[in-house]
């Protein structure tokens, strides 16, 4: 055998890469099912993060998004002007924070997240139910903890 260093035995082996190979099987399918829109998943996680701000009474400022979605502030920054551009988010001044500015969805932007979440959560649905629901609720629990450390 070669004298490698991998930690592993086999690909398979590698939460690492497993979890690598997921993402990018599942961010592919999302990315398929929101290309007639013309909206990036990103784009989708901000806008649905926003919806989900605004029901919950939250603050809506791109910190806020960013400590949220676990996106980094260039891509949350860059989806906004985009989303601002297309007219589905507002971008005012925070009432307490002149540093900061509040972000909120208009109502063309909440049409378009009412019409996408069902879209991206069949999508998912499709995805997950190749495992038990048990399984599902055991992956949930994992990922929690890896995003919470």
């Amino acid at each position: 055998m070669h004298n490698l260093p991998f930690g592993f035995d086999r690909p398979e082996d590698s939460p690492g890469f497993l979890l690598w190979q997921t993402t990018m099987i599942w961010q592919r399918q999302i990315k398929k099912a929101l290309e007639p829109y013309d909206i990036s998943h990103a784009q989708f996680v901000i806008m649905a993060t926003l919806l989900w701000f605004d029901a919950h009474d939250y603050d809506t400022t791109q910190v806020s998004i960013v400590m949220q979605t676990k996106l980094d502030k260039m891509t949350v920054s860059k989806s906004l002007k985009r989303l601002v551009s297309l007219g589905f988010v507002n971008r005012i001044e925070h009432q307490r924070d002149t540093r900061a500015k509040n972000v909120t969805l208009t109502d063309k932007g909440k049409e378009m997240v009412g019409t996408l979440v069902p879209i991206v959560e069949g999508v998912d649905a499709k995805f997950f139910d190749r495992v038990s629901k048990a399984d599902q609720q055991q992956l949930i629990k994992i990922l929690s903890q890896l995003t919470q450390a």
